[in-house]
């Protein structure tokens, strides 16, 4: 076969550092553009992103070109300088350094983008750190408490 060809979907969560709710209305709307944007800069176009005021949740296939450490790298990285230039109560935003990234199959993509979408009504009901939980044990994997939180 003379070309490669790749349909990799993933969900991305990670949260703000100690999960503060730093991403505030102000900053919303901008920000999941912004996220958006530097995904498809790396051609890895997003489908769906939103989230609440102490995580996010992106979901977008992966780049045939790009790792996915690399990608994620970038996004938090150039989102966190971005996120800094929007006044002095950014001033100190940090991503936590840690994530969690979920393969998924294309026939689950509408009930994700849904999930995705209704982030705050879901969050109401249940914390992010039950949330991603539940991620890691529905994905199997193996983790230790004591490393999943900054």
């Amino acid at each position: 076969m003379p070309q490669s060809h790749a349909a990799v979907l993933v969900h991305l969560v990670f949260s703000t550092k100690h999960r503060q709710p730093l991403i505030t209305s102000d900053i919303e709307p901008e920000l999941f553009p912004y996220m958006a944007t530097v995904l498809r800069n790396i051609d890895s176009p997003s489908l769906t992103i939103n989230g609440t005021p102490d995580h996010v949740h992106l979901l977008f296939r992966l780049s045939r070109k790009h790792p996915l450490c690399d990608v994620v790298e970038e996004v938090k990285k150039t989102s966190s300088k971005w996120i800094k230039t929007k006044g002095v109560s950014f001033a100190a935003f940090q991503w936590q350094a840690g994530n969690g990234a979920f393969s998924i199959g294309e026939s689950v993509v509408p009930a994700l983008r849904q999930y995705i979408a209704n982030q705050k009504e879901h969050h109401r009901r249940q914390t992010f750190q039950d949330e991603f939980r539940t991620f890691l044990n529905k994905y199997k994997i193996e983790y230790d408490e004591r490393y999943v939180w900054d």
